[in-house]
């Protein structure tokens, strides 16, 4: 039996091409399940904070935290926004940026690496983009977060003992780090099996593309090891 393939991906939850790309791979997989061989794969989130300095709780709009904080007029914000928009909308998201409650997300990376200990987080990375993006939920607070967890099918007691003793912030930090070391720049950045990189939102068929490649090579390394 040929190891899954490990997709490692570095994200923000509040990165808009986060979730284009996560789409775009979950569906570029989807694609392959009909394949005689079709791959068996493994995925796994990283931390990645776009804005560190974000507060918890951001007072104005997606167009006033673009404008302020990014040094761009208030229109090419609002272009910038209805372009992702329609984006989104080709992948099947209906983003609302209207409603959006911009914060702070170390709390969510958090989050994340505590689902990860307890097999859950694949639900919880789409509930945390999905309350974000399409919801206007904040992803910033404790309460907000835990809630989110027990919707993820985790203990709802363990969630905010994890966020209130900050014990997977070091996990955070680590992702962080690692991405550095990789010269990771900006996300979505995708890791394919430790040794091929791929950057940003790609489209669907580039994910079934390299998913098929990267299987086909295990094959042939698993047969020549057999022979």
């Amino acid at each position: 039996m040929t190891d899954a393939i490990k997709i490692d991906v570095w994200t923000d939850i509040a990165c808009p091409w986060c979730y284009i790309g996560k789409r775009n791979l979950e569906n570029g997989l989807a694609a392959t399940a009909a394949d005689d061989d079709a791959p068996v794969v493994e995925i796994e989130y990283h931390s990645f904070e776009l804005s560190p300095d974000t507060p918890e709780d951001f007072h104005g709009g997606e167009v006033d935290y673009l404008s302020q904080h990014k040094g761009i007029s208030p229109e090419q914000a609002r272009e910038m926004l209805d372009r992702v928009t329609g984006v989104a909308a080709e992948a099947g998201l209906a983003y609302r940026f209207d409603i959006l409650q911009h914060t702070n997300t170390v709390k969510a990376h958090e989050l994340l690496h505590f689902a990860k200990e307890n097999g859950r987080q694949l639900e919880l990375a789409e509930l945390l983009m999905s309350a974000y993006f399409l919801e206007g939920r904040h992803v910033g607070r404790d309460d907000d977060l835990v809630q989110l967890a027990v919707e993820a099918g985790l203990d709802g007691d363990a969630a905010r003992d994890a966020l209130s003793s900050q014990r997977y912030r070091a996990a955070v930090r680590a992702d962080q780090a690692q991405a550095q070391e990789y010269g990771i720049q900006g996300v979505p950045f995708f890791v394919i099996d430790g040794k091929y990189g791929v950057s940003g939102a790609q489209p669907v068929e580039a994910f079934t593309q390299i998913a098929r490649q990267v299987w086909g090579e295990r094959r042939e390394a698993s047969a020549t090891a057999d022979a």
